[in-house]
């Protein structure tokens, strides 16, 4: 069974957001958020999934989307 993985999908501003987001969809992305303002789209796919998503058109970059921790107030280290 195929390991699923979020991912981070940076798209192109030449086409309505949502439009990707329905294309996405169709090749299996199971879409979490849809972040307008800064041209990104969240969601959780297999590797071979998240490779078929880079031929999607509108589709900048696909890259894992890694959880950041700013950590406690003057802490050394953020992440």
């Amino acid at each position: 069974m195929a390991t699923v993985t979020l991912w981070l999908i940076t798209i192109s501003n030449d086409q309505p957001i949502q439009d990707i987001a329905t294309r996405l969809s169709a090749e299996g992305l199971t879409i979490r958020e849809v972040l307008e303002e800064i041209g990104c789209i969240t969601g959780a796919a297999d590797d071979a999934t998240a490779q078929r998503l880079k031929q999607v058109k509108g589709v900048v970059d696909v890259a894992p989307d890694m959880p950041m921790d700013i950590g406690p107030p003057g802490a050394s280290e953020t992440w």
